[in-house]
């Protein structure tokens, strides 16, 4: 009898498969449970407040429970473009210009989804956010990495 030898691994494509395991993850499972404030994964130290956590509640209470549309709720989106409009002159068209994404991680890779042909290179200062390369080069992009420093307070030059 033969014994099937692959592994989940050759069913991944090799350029997810070869993107390193980010070092924040790793530092991620090593405090979990642990007393200390994490700020590597963008959650908050502290529970969700009552009235937000109330509100979820009452949307599931009454129903609230389907897909929304793709760029988000439009009374959430004309609220934004308000803002926006309120706070910095900005005018946008919430029917057509504002998109919510459930995080900055998915609004990053949305746009480079977007801009990132085959074989760009895509210039990244260093050090940067974690996940900026893969992201780039998972959209077959070409990450051309661009240091800073300190002494020059991490501007590009």
């Amino acid at each position: 009898m033969e014994v099937n030898t692959m592994s989940m691994n050759d069913f991944i494509t090799p350029h997810v498969r070869d993107i390193p395991l980010s070092g924040i993850r790793k530092f991620f499972e090593l405090e979990a449970g642990s007393d200390t404030i994490s700020l590597g994964v963008g959650e908050p130290d502290f529970v969700t407040p009552l009235h937000v956590r109330e509100a979820c509640m009452r949307a599931l209470a009454e129903g609230r429970t389907m897909y929304t549309p793709n760029a988000g709720l439009l009374e959430l989106r004309e609220e934004i473009a308000g803002y926006l409009g309120s706070s910095f002159q900005l005018r946008y068209d919430p029917a057509s210009e504002v998109l919510v994404t459930v995080g900055s991680s998915e609004a990053v890779d949305l746009a480079l989804r977007t801009l990132i042909g085959a074989g760009d290179e895509v210039l990244l200062s260093a050090p940067s956010y974690i996940a900026y390369s893969p992201i780039a080069s998972l959209h077959g992009g070409v990450v051309v990495e661009v240091e800073t420093s300190a002494e020059r307070q991490f501007k590009l030059t």
